[in-house]
């Protein structure tokens, strides 16, 4: 697959990602704010959705690197080739 191709579908990925971590965010919210005055069971939901929201902004910082990777190297791909 060709760097570019990559990179595009990396930024793809994030740009879902990223709706997915908005998403859990506002359910995280939610389930946090119902807890404070809840049982048990919304203690138990705002742990779950706690976990999911962390889950989603490690997948967002995760594929936000490896775009930052995957542009270096392309960036030292372009230096070599100028360099002929």
């Amino acid at each position: 697959m060709k760097l570019n191709d990559q990179i595009a579908l990396l930024r793809e990925d994030l740009r879902l990602l990223s709706e997915e971590l908005n998403y859990h965010q506002h359910l995280d919210d939610d389930a946090q704010r119902d807890a404070a005055f809840g049982d048990a069971e919304d203690r138990a939901l705002a742990y779950e959705t706690k976990n999911d929201r962390l889950r989603f902004e490690r997948l967002v910082r995760e594929v936000g690197d490896s775009i930052a990777s995957a542009e270096i190297r392309r960036i030292r791909l372009l230096d070599r080739l100028g360099d002929l």
